[in-house]
């Protein structure tokens, strides 16, 4: 029974060790204890060549030996990204990015200070016309109607429309 398990553990270990994308790549034998196997899988071997060509694999394999394994997945990530974008924009990289996302921000940013500002120009020329209908008293004349109630003002009847036929100013 020991024989089994001795084979069965034996047959475990050839099956874990087939070579992850790094050691396939770089034509060597994959051990149990390859830092690059849990984050670049034998079915994936364009993600390592990406990182491979940017960074190189001595670089990657020490910056991952040299960071917590909880930071590793993360720095993986980061390095695909930035590998990827190396090679879309082999001038500027992850930078160019990074300026064209700053730029499109301050763009949305100042386009939301002019609609606040329109906003609240809109809001003052509210305020003027409901304080010219309010003027004075807690009757309203609208249209030679005489409104009453002390709750309601002009703007509550039922048509906005014929606000514009009286005149803003006299």
């Amino acid at each position: 029974m020991s024989d089994m398990c001795a084979a069965k553990s034996k047959a475990d270990q050839t099956c874990s060790t087939s070579p992850c994308a790094g050691c396939k790549i770089q034509r060597k034998k994959c051990s149990q204890n390859c830092v690059l196997a849990p984050y670049f899988p034998q079915d994936n071997p364009h993600k390592f060549f990406l990182v491979h060509r940017v960074f190189g694999n001595g670089h990657v394999v020490k910056l991952l030996q040299d960071l917590p394994a909880e930071q590793r997945g993360d720095a993986v990530n980061s390095m695909v990204y930035e590998a990827s974008q190396r090679f879309q924009d082999p001038v500027h990289g992850c930078a160019g990015v990074i300026k064209y996302l700053k730029n499109k921000v301050s763009e949305l940013q100042s386009q939301l200070a002019s609609t606040q500002r329109e906003l609240a120009n809109l809001s003052m020329q509210h305020a003027k016309l409901l304080s010219l209908f309010n003027e004075g008293s807690n009757s309203h004349y609208y249209h030679g109607l005489l409104l009453e109630s002390e709750g309601t003002h002009a703007l509550d009847d039922g048509d906005p429309m014929e606000l514009w036929e009286l005149p803003l100013w006299t």
